[in-house]
């Protein structure tokens, strides 16, 4: 990993923007091009132990996670007796974080385990969620779908926020088999109970963790913390479900059907994370958000270079609201063709 203040980076910026040995692939100012557009959606968004790295080095109590597509970060920073509120437009990355970063002490009991499960393959008249069979064979929906409903029993928000997360997990382990592997596949309540067994003891780190599930520009105002964790999401200009890939089917099973994506796009329309067409239209966006936090200390923003959105640009994006400390670079160019940055501002 290689950190450089501002003006070592403004230093470096004419050679070619090489920063260890990476080279910007492309120079396109729209998202025109299809093949760029491909690699976007396939690139990470994050790596953690990178980000936990750089993270170490600053200092704070509370921290802020407008983008929480996965809880993984969050989680850990729990373990740092870090007080962390996150949030995410989708319901089912939402749920995942209630039951890894807002849960303190709550397990699934054996008994809430046998509700979950019971009946789980027995058909009724119709399936609630007719969407699940875009995804799955006739008898796995059933499953799903009837878990769904038995999940819903539940008392607890945490417990039924555990329960979808490993659900979800099912269905994850399911869709990674082909036709030449169906032969290994276990029965889907004997993955559950597995998945169950070995899911660590939730950690308490004494504080009031909370998650949310609403645009992100309305949870930064909201919230007056240390620390804002931004994870930028990547550029795109589809709309609707095709660009949010594996997660498409999670969120037609937390929601109940697939008929809610134009709404979810209008919810978030004109804000970071909604359909572009353009570099300058995308800065914007980024430049609207920063100014809303700007009552919050200290900021992280992360960003992965894949040829769209250079760090120049998101650098002086930053700039333009706040002094940048330093960025952070780890290059994953041989793997990837992606860099990760971190700017600190």
């Amino acid at each position: 990993m290689k950190s450089l203040t501002l003006k070592n980076f403004r230093q470096k910026k004419n050679l070619t923007f090489q920063i260890s040995a990476f080279k910007i692939i492309g120079n396109a100012h729209t998202l025109s091009n299809p093949n760029m557009f491909a690699k976007q959606i396939n690139t990470p968004q994050g790596w953690l132990a990178f980000e936990l790295n750089v993270l170490r080095r600053l200092k704070f109590d509370s921290a802020i996670l407008p983008f929480t597509s996965e809880p993984h970060l969050g989680a850990y920073l729990k373990r740092w007796n870090v007080r962390v509120s996150a949030n995410d437009l989708m319901q089912s990355a939402w749920t995942k974080a209630v039951a890894l970063i807002e849960n303190n002490r709550e397990k699934l009991a054996d008994d809430e385990v046998n509700v979950i499960l019971e009946d789980s393959y027995v058909p009724h008249h119709r399936l609630q969620n007719t969407a699940l069979r875009r995804w799955f064979n006739e008898t796995d929906a059933w499953w799903f779908d009837n878990v769904r409903r038995n999940i819903e029993g539940l008392l607890s928000p945490v417990a039924k926020a555990i329960a979808s997360s490993l659900a979800m997990s099912v269905g994850d382990y399911v869709l990674s088999f082909t036709e030449e592997t169906l032969e290994f596949r276990q029965p889907l309540s004997t993955v559950y109970k597995r998945l169950q067994s070995i899911l660590p003891d939730p950690f308490d780190n004494n504080q009031n963790n909370a998650c949310q599930n609403k645009p992100a520009n309305e949870f930064i105002a909201e919230n007056h913390f240390d620390l804002m964790f931004l994870r930028l999401p990547p550029a795109h200009h589809q709309n609707g479900r095709n660009r949010f890939g594996a997660a498409i089917w999670r969120e037609e099973w937390m929601r109940g059907n697939g008929d809610f994506w134009v709404d979810l796009e209008r919810s978030n329309a004109d804000r970071l994370g909604a359909s572009v067409e353009t570099k300058y239209q995308y800065l914007r966006l980024i430049d609207e958000t920063l100014r809303t936090a700007s009552h919050i200390p200290t900021w992280a923003i992360a960003h992965v270079e894949n040829g769209f959105i250079s760090t120049q640009d998101v650098v002086e994006t930053i700039g333009q609201v706040r002094r940048v400390d330093t960025i952070f670079t780890k290059d994953f160019s041989e793997l990837t063709g992606t860099k990760a940055v971190i700017i600190t501002a």
